[in-house]
């Protein structure tokens, strides 16, 4: 395959991903029950529980359109840095999927050993699972829009611009681990304002050590494995580690018959 054509497939396949978030942001939105969508805590207008739910979720769907230049952005950072920006070229089912799904659900595991480990040493329950099955749409949209944002964007801003700082190939791979923890860190800290939502607070501080101790630690690991996959094979790895990270987070790991909180 050329590289001319090769890119083309690459921006056709990006622009597909970007489209089926949109649906399953229109979907959500539309058809979800809305005591499914909210946060615990999370207070919404009066307006947007009796207007029309088509036209809330063709609203959400539309601003996608804000992903647009971050996943250009993105895409000409994964080539500048000679990343396959979507997937890698030549390769196949193993690595596009087949792995990403062994490694998410490998991940998935050592998230309830780390948070068992941390609910016996007292730390208080800060997990919001989705109900069934709408577990698994959140699933797919946090994975494509978080790895769009984090991964592709933020992780290929940092590497870009600290390969650019150093001007050394041999340097290259630490300014990709030291790329891929800062965009880890910014991950992580995303993750703290539902968080707050979760425990009913507005300030941070009324937050335990413990508590954020576990969201930076678990979703750091998550960010670096993932940021690891997208250097690797492509957005489509990063969004499979995602995904199957969530699946066994939320899906599986809710209903299993000892699971509390």
């Amino acid at each position: 395959m050329n590289s001319k054509t090769n890119r083309k497939n690459q921006l056709l396949v990006l622009l597909s991903i970007l489209l089926f978030y949109a649906l399953l942001v229109f979907i959500t939105y539309t058809f979800v029950p809305l005591d499914m969508i909210l946060i615990k805590g999370q207070s919404v207008s009066e307006k947007l529980i009796t207007g029309e739910r088509w036209i809330m979720g063709i609203k959400q769907a539309g601003m996608v359109i804000v992903y647009l230049p971050l996943v250009l952005a993105g895409y000409w950072f994964a080539y500048k840095l000679d990343f396959p920006p979507v997937f890698r070229s030549g390769a196949g089912f193993r690595s596009w999927f087949l792995w990403p799904m062994l490694i998410g659900l490998g991940v998935g595991i050592l998230l309830i050993v780390i948070d068992r480990i941390f609910r016996a040493l007292g730390s208080p329950v800060w997990l919001s699972h989705p109900e069934f099955p709408f577990s698994i749409i959140a699933s797919a949209t946090a994975a494509m829009g978080e790895e769009i944002i984090f991964r592709s964007f933020l992780m290929g801003l940092f590497v870009f611009l600290l390969t650019w700082l150093l001007k050394r190939r041999e340097m290259s791979r630490v300014a990709f681990w030291c790329g891929n923890i800062l965009a880890a860190i910014f991950f992580s800290a995303g993750h703290l304002p539902g968080t707050m939502q979760i425990l009913n607070t507005t300030n941070i501080s009324d937050i335990s050590v413990a508590v954020i101790v576990e969201v930076f630690l678990i979703c750091s690991l998550v960010g670096l494995i993932a940021g690891e996959q997208y250097r690797c094979n492509g957005l489509i790895a990063a969004i499979g580690v995602h995904f199957w990270t969530d699946i066994v987070w939320h899906v599986i790991w809710p209903v299993v018959p000892w699971y509390s909180g």
